[in-house]
């Protein structure tokens, strides 16, 4: 089961840190948990649209200063839901995303678009969860175009979304929610998954901890 925040605690991070790291590839069905380093008190409060990027010991690519520049949107006026499906409904359309959380709403609307919201929520967890662990890339950009991860990333590149459909609006607030913690999802921890009529031969040696709709969820 997930459970409701009917108030969201502003958490701010010190990170140090020295490069920010994002890979392209392309890939298979997504087994898309983590560490992350939280501090409590320092300068600026956490905004929405930053995403944590931990250092590994290759760096990709820097990613640009201004990736993250969006209005800021404190904690505070997060809305109230009793119901994910509520949440998603009462989730502002804020603009343009940020290169990073349009990633991750790719990732959640190529992948589970057809599924109910917790099972995208779900995807969007197991992209954070990889972007938090050392294992894979430190950005969510690099965890989605990973080669070999994805099966809708062709040639480094993601498929053209059609940003005017109820779907993508969906795959927007979804992300948005699961960057900021808003929902807890059922697959809390995990770091793979596939689809519930395939049997990979790496899920014999995984921990299963949610099968949401037509995806099964591993730590």
């Amino acid at each position: 089961m997930v459970r409701k925040f009917t108030g969201f605690t502003a958490v701010v991070a010190a990170i140090a840190l020295t490069t920010f790291a994002g890979a392209e590839g392309s890939g298979a069905n997504a087994q898309v948990a983590a560490e992350a380093a939280e501090i409590s008190a320092p300068e600026a409060p956490l905004t929405e649209e930053v995403v944590p990027v931990f250092v590994e010991k290759e760096v990709v690519q820097e990613l640009s200063d201004d990736v993250e520049a969006q209005t800021e949107i404190l904690a505070a006026d997060a809305p109230q839901a009793d119901s994910l499906r509520e949440l998603v409904a009462a989730m502002p359309a804020a603009g343009q995303l940020s290169e990073e959380l349009h990633c991750l709403a790719g990732a959640v609307y190529f992948e589970s678009r057809g599924e109910p919201l917790d099972g995208q929520l779900a995807v969007a967890q197991v992209v954070m969860n990889r972007a938090e662990d050392r294992r894979w890339p430190s950005s969510y950009c690099g965890v989605v175009y990973q080669r070999a991860q994805f099966s809708f990333v062709k040639n480094g590149r993601m498929p053209r979304i059609r940003t005017g459909s109820k779907a993508w609006k969906r795959a927007q607030a979804i992300a948005r929610i699961a960057h900021r913690g808003l929902w807890d999802s059922s697959a809390s921890d995990a770091v793979y998954f596939h689809a519930n009529y395939v049997r990979p031969g790496w899920s014999r040696r995984k921990v299963a901890v949610a099968t949401i709709d037509t995806h099964v969820f591993y730590r």
